[in-house]
């Protein structure tokens, strides 16, 4: 069963849990700027990282996301690492691809191949001009397309028109393609736009599902309900909440802030096609949502 055959049967979809943050838990120095990425520079085995995988096949998740989040040119390049994006991103998606064979799942699995913003996903006065984010995003994109990941995650993007620029090039991959906004607590994209004005300019794009991540579960209600206003009753959303917050040092700070039950009951009121966790979570809050899903 491919992903978008998937998206049209009726139960939802799980996507894994945290990864940044659960290296962290796990001893990984997730310190800034390269975050997640020096699991891959650091765990020279890809113990802990291929584990964090399995973690999250066991607990239920029906998508694992590359651990790619910053293995780009511009992410790379303070650490003196620029020319190792595409041997990095490789390395991600092998470690997923690993994990899928190691766990010997009996369901369809697939691997969604992660990439954000340019710059920093808080900042979006930092994105780029359009000329340097279609020449830095075809890069990341070609990777993960060459690396052989199954759909392409398009994740806490905070301004339309870097999304419009990511989401058209990685729709001429043929691969399906999820993008998601990061919202302030009013509702809004970072950059102040509606979600209404995101599914507009997006959806004509071909892309195959929309949403947010990266907020408080108890503020993604409205946003998605403004979503499902826009999209049309059938068209596949995707919501993943955060635990915790941002820091400017380390890069997320975790908190046990909600618990696996308490983030479930409010993943209940999200009408969504596809469900996880983003910052902050673990494997045991998927297995409870794998539960509350049954």
């Amino acid at each position: 069963m491919t992903f978008l055959s998937s998206l049209s049967q009726p139960r939802k979809l799980i996507l894994d849990g945290a990864t940044g943050t659960e290296l962290n838990r796990r001893g990984v120095d997730t310190g800034l700027p390269l975050w997640s990425a020096n699991a891959l520079l650091t765990d020279r085995d890809s113990k802990i990282l291929q584990q964090i995988h399995e973690d999250y096949l066991r607990a239920g998740a029906d998508i694992i996301t590359t651990n790619t989040f910053r293995t780009h040119r511009r992410a790379l390049a303070p650490s003196g690492n620029a020319d190792r994006a595409l041997e990095l991103t490789s390395r991600a998606v092998t470690i997923a691809r690993g994990a899928i064979i190691n766990v010997n799942v009996d369901s369809p699995k697939f691997i969604a191949g992660s990439i954000s913003t340019l710059e920093d996903c808080y900042r979006p006065d930092l994105v780029p001009s359009d000329e340097e984010l279609r020449a830095e995003h075809a890069e990341r994109i070609g990777h993960l397309v060459q690396c052989g990941v199954d759909l392409i995650l398009i994740e806490t993007i905070n301004t339309i028109r870097e999304a419009a620029v990511m989401a058209k090039l990685a729709v001429e991959t043929g691969l399906p393609v999820v993008v998601s906004f990061v919202c302030d607590r009013e509702g809004k994209i970072l950059s102040g736009e509606t979600l209404t004005d995101a599914a507009n300019r997006l959806l004509p794009l071909d892309i195959s599902v929309i949403g947010v991540n990266c907020g408080p579960t108890t503020d993604l209600v409205e946003p998605l309900a403004e979503l499902r206003q826009a999209c049309g009753a059938d068209f596949p959303l995707i919501a993943y909440g955060n635990i915790g917050y941002a820091d400017d040092k380390v890069g997320w700070v975790n908190t046990d802030a909600e618990n696996p039950q308490t983030y479930c009951q409010h993943v209940s009121q999200w009408q969504v096609k596809i469900v996880g966790g983003c910052c902050g979570t673990t494997p045991e809050h998927i297995r409870q949502l794998k539960l509350m899903l049954k």
